[in-house]
């Protein structure tokens, strides 16, 4: 276990740091995260009153921040929003314009060696475009034009699954619930998104433990929690508001304990910026009271050798006469497999665990003295613990740990799988899977009456592989940006220039839509920041965050552009000149949101009054049956399921690739060159390594490597940092490593790319 406060800087001699890097010795937030404020401000938006949306980001009448899916306190200050946020609404607030001028003056084939961060800095889309492959360029094209030839070439196609449907994360509820009803209606359950490359592993693996694929605890129970284990996440980058939580729960005395292979500063100290007292003075709160710095790819592992140190405490309690450690009651009435679960944990040695976690066996039973001793305990965690070839596995034992003490359906406990994307939970709900459940297509199926595809469609992996096959033929983006946030990207680079018909409805314009297919178009939307006015009035979304409450968002900017259409307008006009003969009233539900709403609520009970419950400032919560201990698994209780370590021999006598993003960057969004919290200033091309690993292969920090993956796959010259991080882990940048990742590296489970377990090679550049 490393003590937060150290490094392994003080355990070295440091050369000269070189150009770019500086360790950061600040809190997370404070003064530094408003300077960061104010830059991005000056940078983006100038003086333009545009700032003052600012003030109405996560406000119960503002817009929802379309960065990560932290729930809203109930009290919201003047400003509800972080740094990333910040970084979020002025990337998309941004006075620049991509007009057809733009594009008149660059060929694709010259914006295709634009940085990713100049592809989207290059300001807000304004027209609908079409490519031009005579002149390489991007064209304007009318909407009806559009709308005509895109349906034109998806009727051409022989088979409706030869197409994939897309969808970002940040599409609200209503885009969603419309998305998936064309889909359906055109005939296929072809629905890639983006939890399928961030929490797959939970939408599979929480069922299978407790009936229901998101998190159980609510914002009030982290006032209640004794404990507050931080897995696999990093707060201070990908929801810092999160911090607050934490911190508030640090200063009533919970202990907040953290498992990752980066020492990250986020999660060592925090001053609040909303603070003044603490601002003024100086001051920051302490957060985690133990860092367990686990190998990538080592969380089984740990969580074994935690369970194992447990039922030995147990057995020793009840031997001595005194309380045993678990919660013997709530296993016997609420669980099934604990007897499994023993014998699993008892056949295996502390060697084994201790050689696959990276951690002593003091240090997992230091955990379990932790947990032990908190009677309410909560488990965060994040893509640490999901993006990975065993990631449905990571899931369920978090799930086992919790209920060896019952800790799960009480206040202050549960489990808290930590959603990037603002509504990526939401669009799930809404009906954005590949395996539609058949009380759900038969509840849609009556209220449109339709009769909706059956079979099983693609997720994001068979999608990917679909196209490199030249099986799929259309690729339908609802945001986002696929094709650069998947593996294997000189394969599926070339594959998507082969499709019929690329779409993209984006805001801002990045590399997949610039990989022409022989139909290529760009549809430009609004974004959350926008005023979304249909037939004269003035609509609302909604979004489901991460502990499931529901909640409007309203846009008040005035639109980049008379030509642009909300997505909800967007993908009503194409399914009029899709389908022209149906009975669907699509255009009056384009026109009015309040009508999808009700169709909404027509389609999922949960969502019963939604245009009434709407009113209620902060929105409402959707139940959630594992909370209240009512198990919908097969069983009818919560599963213990147990797993091998050995799943990931590949892994031995390999360094393990961690991805990850910097702090100036959200997903493949790139805003800037900094990483201040890793000291990294102007820069990417760096990797980062524990400083025995360095030396081991002769390398030494500052020197230029090239990264080998196991199959030959080479991502060139880069920086070697030594950083502290577990040895054996080595970590560098999303999305520039994906290309080191097969199409075959994934959770067969859940089909989530491996993204944080890639066995490579380090070597001197060549």
């Amino acid at each position: 276990m490393q003590n937060p406060e150290q490094s392994q800087d003080k355990d070295r001699q440091v050369e000269p740091y070189f150009q770019g890097y500086q360790p950061y010795t600040g809190p997370a937030g404070g003064w530094g995260a408003l300077a960061a404020v104010a830059r991005t401000i000056r940078h983006e938006m100038g003086l333009s009153p545009r700032t003052k949306a600012l003030f109405q980001m996560n406000q119960p009448d503002g817009f929802d921040c379309p960065g990560c899916a932290w729930p809203d306190p109930r009290h919201t200050s003047s400003f509800e929003f972080c740094e990333n946020g910040a970084k979020a609404m002025t990337w998309e607030a941004t006075p620049k314009r991509a007009t057809p001028d733009f594009f008149a003056q660059h060929t694709v084939t010259e914006l295709w060696n634009w940085s990713d961060h100049d592809l989207e800095d290059s300001g807000r889309l304004t027209h609908p475009l079409r490519y031009n492959s005579t002149t390489d360029r991007f064209e304007a094209v009318s909407w009806e034009d559009a709308f005509t030839e895109i349906a034109a070439a998806l009727h051409h196609l022989a088979d409706p699954n030869q197409v994939e449907f897309y969808t970002s994360g940040r599409t609200a509820n209503e885009t969603a619930f419309i998305y998936q009803l064309l889909a359906r209606v055109y005939g296929t359950n072809n629905f890639p998104d983006c939890s399928n490359m961030c929490h797959e592993p939970t939408s599979v693996g929480l069922p299978q433990s407790i009936g229901v694929g998101k998190g159980t605890v609510t914002l009030d129970d982290f006032d209640q929690a004794d404990a507050i284990f931080c897995i696999g996440h990093n707060p201070a980058t990908n929801h810092p508001r999160m911090l607050t939580s934490l911190r508030n729960a640090e200063r009533r005395g919970a202990k907040i304990v953290v498992v990752n292979p980066l020492l990250e500063h986020g999660l060592q100290r925090f001053t609040p910026p909303q603070d003044p007292v603490e601002m003024v003075t100086l001051q920051s709160t302490p957060l985690a009271s133990n860092y367990f710095q686990v190998k990538s790819g080592g969380d089984v592992a740990l969580l074994k050798g935690v369970m194992k140190a447990l039922l030995a405490m147990h057995h020793e309690a009840i031997e001595t006469g005194q309380p045993g450690i678990l919660d013997t009651h709530f296993i016997a009435e609420h669980t099934l497999g604990f007897e499994d679960l023993e014998a699993d944990l008892q056949a295996i040695s502390w060697e084994q665990l201790e050689q696959k976690s990276g951690l002593s066996r003091s240090d997992m039973q230091n955990f379990a003295q932790i947990y032990a001793q908190a009677e309410r305990a909560i488990i965060c965690y994040g893509m640490g613990i999901t993006q990975h070839r065993h990631g449905t596995e990571n899931v369920r034992h978090l799930v086992n740990l919790l209920l060896l003490r019952g800790n799960m359906g009480k206040a202050g406990a549960g489990i808290c799988p930590l959603r990037g994307h603002s509504n990526v939970q939401g669009d799930r709900t809404m009906g954005i899977t590949e395996i539609p459940t058949e009380a759900f297509l038969q509840k849609l199926d009556a209220a449109f009456t339709i009769n909706s595809p059956r079979a099983h469609g693609h997720n994001a992996i068979a999608s990917l592989k679909a196209i490199i096959e030249g099986k799929s033929k259309a690729f339908i983006g609802m945001g986002g940006n696929f094709a650069t946030a998947m593996p294997d990207q000189d394969r599926s680079y070339t594959a998507f220039k082969n499709l019929d018909l690329t779409v993209q409805i984006i805001t801002k314009l990045n590399r997949t839509a610039l990989l022409s297919a022989k139909n290529t178009y760009i549809l430009p939307t609004l974004g959350r920041t926008d005023a979304d006015i249909q037939n004269g009035l003035h609509q609302a979304i909604t979004v489901e965050d991460s502990m499931s409450m529901v909640h409007a968002s309203t846009g008040r900017l005035a639109p980049p552009s008379e030509h642009l259409r909300s997505e909800i307008a967007i993908l009503t006009g194409l399914a009029r000149a899709l389908f022209p003969d149906s009975p669907i009233q699509w255009e009056a539900m384009g026109q009015d949101y309040r009508l999808i709403r009700d169709k909404i609520a027509e389609v999922f009970p949960d969502f019963y009054d939604f245009n009434q419950r709407l009113q209620q400032p902060g929105g409402f919560h959707l139940p959630n049956a594992a909370a209240q201990r009512q198990w919908n698994t097969a069983s009818g209780k919560a599963n213990f399921v147990i797993s091998s370590i050995d799943e990931d021999n590949q892994l031995d006598n390999h360094l393990v690739l961690n991805t990850v993003r910097s702090h100036d960057q959200y997903n493949t969004t790139v805003y800037g060159y900094d990483d201040r919290y890793r000291g990294i200033h102007g820069r990417r091309d760096i990797i980062f390594a524990h400083h025995e690993d360095l030396s081991a292969l002769g390398l030494k920090e500052g020197d230029k490597v090239d990264v080998v993956s196991y199959h030959g796959k080479v991502l060139p010259n880069l920086t070697a940092i030594a950083y502290p991080i577990a040895k054996g882990t080595i970590a560098a940048y999303f999305p520039e490593t994906n290309g080191l990742l097969s199409v075959e590296d994934y959770d067969h489970e859940s089909g989530i790319p491996a993204y944080k377990s890639m066995p490579i090679t380090l070597r001197a550049a060549q």
